[in-house]
């Protein structure tokens, strides 16, 4: 059995929960072959882009599109205090999320309290 194989295989049955959206099931099936799906992915997927660190202090509160298939963003944070520290996190947000859907894909993220 080839590698690549058993990493679907292995992919196929880590899926821990039923996605909520058509585009969540279409992102699934999506990330299984390496493809990113649609900005509902990158909702349903948020703790896992952003990791345990920031996930925990920052919420995806909405996505835009905006003109030239790019996307603003709006992060609250779980506590007003932080979201200093969440700005000066940006360059890492904006990277991690780049590098998720394999382009420059945020042209703004804003804060709220």
């Amino acid at each position: 059995m080839s590698n690549n194989q058993n990493k679907f295989e292995h992919k196929l049955s880590n899926r821990t929960s039923r996605p909520t959206f058509i585009s969540g099931v279409f992102g699934n099936l999506f990330q299984i072959f390496g493809v990113r799906a649609s900005s509902t992915d990158l909702t349903e997927r948020w703790n896992e882009i952003m990791g345990d660190e920031i996930a925990s202090v920052a919420k995806l509160v909405a996505i835009k599109k905006t003109i030239g298939n790019k996307y603003s963003v709006v992060i609250k944070s779980t506590n007003p205090a932080l979201t200093l520290q969440l700005s000066y996190q940006k360059d890492e947000i904006l990277r991690r999320i780049n590098k998720y859907f394999g382009y420059d894909a945020i042209s703004k993220i804003t804060y709220r309290k």
